[in-house]
């Protein structure tokens, strides 16, 4: 069980280096008003497919990653709270297959980007509405696989702090920063037009990077004792 969570610890820290990996060949995690205002990326992805179809399997790899993780916190966090565990494995493991569904509608923006480069006038318009539509599908998924996010990191950040797992505040950032991109996606889905959303969806995001980064450390180098 120690080397289990241990094991843990280490994919939750890869899961934010092969994020870092995603942007950096150009894939596009979380869809943003920049995105659907400009041809940019389009043109990125013309000009080097390569790049991004290596984005495209770095994606794939993070998102099997995201539910190997809900697997083995589930086995982890069971012996504490089998119904928390349960919830747990539900909503990462949803998060994780949503984001690889994604990837089928995303995969077609090489081929809109191909047509768009030798493209006219009209026709430019035309993909460059089916590619403002890929990236709104994606970002409104992307906001359920959020939710699923939050409601599994919720599930899990209470049987830290309850059993006391981890440090205490590792714990309770969990669970504000849970209850935070939950309601900032929550409203996203209901109130897109919002601008708020956007500040504080940044926010979070800050809050969820730094928890996965200290509860990665944690679980890899001061595992708890599993009874």
């Amino acid at each position: 069980m120690i080397i289990l969570t241990r094991l843990s610890g280490f994919l939750y820290l890869l899961i934010l280096v092969l994020q870092i990996a995603m942007a950096a060949f150009g894939y596009i995690l979380e869809p943003t008003l920049k995105h659907y205002e400009s041809d940019y990326k389009l043109q990125n992805f013309n000009k080097d497919p390569k790049k991004f179809k290596i984005g495209v399997g770095i994606a794939l790899i993070e998102h099997f990653c995201v539910i190997t993780l809900a697997i083995m916190l589930f086995i982890v966090i069971s012996p504490y709270s089998i119904l928390l565990g349960i919830f747990l494995i539900i909503f990462r493991v949803a998060e994780g297959s949503i984001q690889v569904y994604i990837e089928k509608d995303y995969w077609k923006l090489l081929n809109i980007a191909e047509r768009y480069s030798a493209a006219i006038d009209m026709e430019k318009d035309t993909l460059m509405d089916s590619y403002r539509n890929i990236l709104k599908t994606k970002s409104y998924r992307f906001a359920f696989a959020m939710i699923g996010w939050s409601i599994g990191t919720l599930t899990f950040s209470i049987v830290l702090v309850t059993y006391g797992l981890a440090i205490f505040f590792i714990g309770w950032l969990g669970i504000i920063t849970s209850i935070l991109i939950g309601f900032a996606n929550g409203m996203k889905l209901v109130k897109p037009e919002v601008k708020a959303y956007d500040l504080l969806s940044s926010f979070s995001g800050i809050l969820a990077i730094l928890f996965e980064v200290l509860i990665g450390i944690a679980l890899m180098f001061f595992p708890p004792i599993i009874p």
